[in-house]
């Protein structure tokens, strides 16, 4: 495994890090999912991200209890707040004071910890004044809670907001999370830059695009059978919209740049998004232990300019880099 620190913090996180987004208490059985996160561990990943929001709040339970038995001080646990969770009331969504500081305490009882490594504001939140939750993070950091402040899909003027409030109230905002593929390059032009300019790193999702960057979903086929994009539990509905076959089509053009590299194609996507020095880590889920292994074998390869080169020859013109898809919610719903 290879580490890199995250932003101008001294905290260092595994370069593939294990997430449980559309897995842990939603899509595998529980047995499946603590298996997943042994192999993690043993092919040395020691960063897990989840949120509570996922499964509604059950993905973190999980997690707590495959990692109970684990040395604390060698993991970094993250996780995060906005979305609704529970009954879904008209205060349990949000980055209210009153949700932030519920969640967290949720968040801990689930996970079986004193603390996470990184809270991170799932969203932004247009309808709580931001000073209202940059307060809530400094005291939960304060109270040991939590020891770092991240971000997830903000765009670059909220962060920089935040990360000037951030450092008025005496604590560190060193992360975003956002959606980062060679499909999906929204953050390029404004969000990493801000972010390399006030010392924050990426922690990036969907890397393989939900998969499509692994080449398996073919131009006019129907998806394979177990897959995300056949799974009607949620996978499906995350995938809509972005199989279209000019797209996968475009995709099939990386196989021989993946097999020229001996790698598979779903490697040559995480280290794609790795070339990037302003990514501190990819996040990777799995239905299966071997897919971690596999996924792991991504820190083999290092593209030079010629690779980076003949990717976005093969794929350039069905690349999305707008920066106004970003993600801000127009209002929060209960």
């Amino acid at each position: 495994m290879k580490f890199r620190y995250l932003g101008h913090s001294g905290l260092k996180i595994s370069e593939i890090i294990y997430g449980n987004w559309l897995t842990h208490g939603s899509q595998v059985e529980n047995e499946t999912a603590h298996a997943c996160v042994k192999e993690a561990l043993a092919q040395g990943i020691t960063s897990f991200d989840t949120a509570d929001t996922y499964a509604n709040t059950k993905a973190e339970s999980v997690l707590g209890k495959a990692l109970k038995n684990e040395r604390r001080e060698s993991l970094e646990v993250f996780t995060k707040v906005y979305w609704p969770t529970g009954p879904k009331g008209h205060n349990d969504t949000g980055l209210s004071r009153k949700h932030i500081m519920e969640s967290i305490n949720g968040s801990l009882q689930r996970l079986e910890m004193d603390y996470v490594d990184l809270y991170q504001a799932h969203r932004f939140d247009v309808e709580t004044p931001l000073e209202e939750t940059m307060q809530a993070f400094a005291d939960i950091v304060r109270a040991g809670k939590a020891l770092y402040i991240g971000v997830s899909e903000w765009p670059a003027d909220k962060i920089r907001e935040a990360h000037a409030m951030a450092a008025q109230l005496g604590f560190q905002l060193i992360s975003s999370q956002p959606q980062y593929s060679m499909l999906w390059r929204v953050i390029e032009s404004e969000v990493i830059p801000a972010c390399e300019d006030l010392g924050l790193s990426q922690i990036v999702w969907s890397p393989m695009a939900g998969g499509i960057l692994t080449g398996k979903y073919l131009p006019g086929q129907q998806a394979p059978e177990g897959s995300r994009g056949a799974d009607e539990k949620g996978g499906a509905r995350s995938m809509a919209g972005k199989m279209t076959d000019e797209v996968l089509t475009a995709v099939q053009k990386l196989r021989p740049i993946a097999d020229g590299l001996g790698a598979t194609m779903g490697q040559l996507a995480i280290a794609w998004v790795l070339s990037n020095p302003n990514v501190a880590g990819a996040l990777v889920g799995a239905s299966r232990p071997e897919q971690i292994a596999e996924n792991v074998k991504a820190l083999d390869f290092t593209l030079d300019q010629a690779a980076l080169g003949a990717i976005d020859a093969a794929i350039g013109h069905v690349v999305t880099d707008d920066p106004s898809l970003v993600s801000v919610p127009e209002g929060r719903a209960a």
